[in-house]
């Protein structure tokens, strides 16, 4: 009897420790799931984030290209530089200037058709916050339309100010022009118009 007795407990002992390791294996195989299955929904996440930013900018361009590309068959300023402008300038149409007010550009303005608002100048080598009476109109065409009325008839102190960027060749000239002309207090400014230019292929635009 004694010898049963030892054998069922051995069989007690082994079953036990049989249902000890199955219920640790579940356990991580839980874990493991539920691990996995939480890090492949984060990155679906993202990738909805980033598509639905990528629509976005591919919604903005199709909104202002029309009017860009009106006003380079008319004025000659090319289509490619007012889309990467009014993109940088109003951060694609998300910016309270460009939303609110739809001015693209952060072209000023004075009296009652302007509004005063926060905005960013790099000055004696460094950013600063500062406020500025800004332009405002009905519609992101009209200011396109401006824009490039400010291209073709340039400053109250230089009328031909930016004469070099309806004459440039392609963009990238057209760009260094506008640096030239300081157009923006940004030093990078240039270049990340060029960026921009060749990351969405707005040169497109310009046949």
């Amino acid at each position: 009897m004694a010898k049963k007795r030892r054998s069922k407990t051995r069989h007690s002992k082994k079953l036990f420790q049989h249902r000890w390791l199955i219920g640790i294996l579940t356990v991580i195989v839980l874990f493991l799931g539920a691990y996995v299955g939480h890090h492949f929904y984060q990155r679906y996440q993202q990738q909805q984030i980033i598509e639905r930013q990528q629509n976005a900018k591919r919604l903005f361009i199709k909104q202002v290209a029309p009017e860009a590309q009106a006003m380079q068959k008319k004025y000659n300023v090319p289509a490619s530089i007012t889309i990467a402008q009014a993109i940088l300038e109003s951060d694609w149409g998300s910016s309270k200037l460009a939303a609110k007010y739809h001015n693209l550009f952060g072209i000023k303005g004075t009296g009652e058709n302007s509004q005063v608002l926060t905005t960013k100048e790099y000055v004696n080598g460094k950013w600063i916050t500062t406020k500025g009476r800004f332009k405002v109109y009905s519609s992101w065409s009209e200011s396109i339309k401006d824009h490039t009325k400010l291209m073709i008839n340039g400053t109250d102190y230089n009328s031909q100010n930016y004469q070099a960027v309806t004459q440039a060749s392609d963009y990238k000239e057209a760009a260094k022009a506008l640096q030239e002309a300081h157009y923006a207090t940004d030093p990078d400014y240039a270049q990340k118009l060029i960026s921009v230019i060749q990351t969405y292929k707005l040169y497109n635009y310009d046949k």
